[in-house]
């Protein structure tokens, strides 16, 4: 799908040089918290507010395919597992009229898709008091000590000047899940939560050596 939105984003990463007021959106889950959160209430297959160069799943929606025409359930019902969405916050955009980001949106999207069933992962700034915040939520995991995000891969410089600073902010893992059993609240402390990360991707990569391996006997 072709708009405004998307075409902004294609300028900006086919741009020669970059400033870091002008990432936005499109700032990536650092490894470590995708994978605990993955260990916590994965797995996580499906990458809802993704593009090619940053999915951390292994199926994606790009802005192109816009996450919020798209039918969750369903692809879940294909593929297992759980959806995960590291989410914009810039101001809602809109094509046709349908919009295209807008942290309510994907809020009320995600209500909307629970009830169809699956369970959706969100890692979002912990601010209870702003409109979008999920109050239907099924499950919020708040994160003790703050979080920082990481630069997207096609981030070129401009300037030794452009650096992410420690500028971190309070977090939260929000779970939509109609089947969900367990308590309405919980907290874990950051350094849990990448430590979680650091044991799975061990465990992944581990598994991943034990298939290459097995492929080599086999050959």
């Amino acid at each position: 799908m072709t708009n405004s939105y998307c075409e902004a984003l294609t300028a900006l990463r086919s741009a020669p040089h970059h400033y870091l007021k002008e990432v936005g959106d499109q700032w990536r889950t650092p490894d470590l918290l995708f994978w605990g959160i993955n260990a916590m209430f994965g797995p996580l297959m499906l990458d809802l507010l993704a593009d090619d160069s940053n999915a951390k799943c292994p199926v994606w929606y790009t802005a192109e395919d816009n996450a919020l025409i798209q039918d969750w359930s369903e692809m879940l019902s294909s593929i297992g597992g759980a959806a995960y969405g590291n989410p914009p916050y810039s101001r809602s955009q809109y094509h046709e009229k349908q919009a295209i980001t807008g942290m309510t949106h994907i809020m009320n999207y995600a209500a909307a898709q629970r009830e169809k069933g699956g369970r959706y992962v969100f890692l979002v700034k912990s601010a209870t008091s702003e409109t979008w915040w999920p109050e239907d939520a099924d499950h919020v995991c708040f994160i003790r000590g703050r979080i920082g995000f990481d630069l997207p891969e096609w981030f070129k410089p401009a300037d030794d000047k452009q650096r992410p600073t420690s500028a971190f902010f309070a977090g939260a893992i929000v779970v939509f899940d109609k089947s969900w059993a367990g308590e309405r609240f919980s907290y874990i402390n950051r350094a849990e939560l990448e430590a979680k990360g650091r044991a799975f991707m061990s465990l992944a990569q581990f598994a991943a050596g034990q298939s290459n391996t097995q492929n080599e006997v086999n050959v």
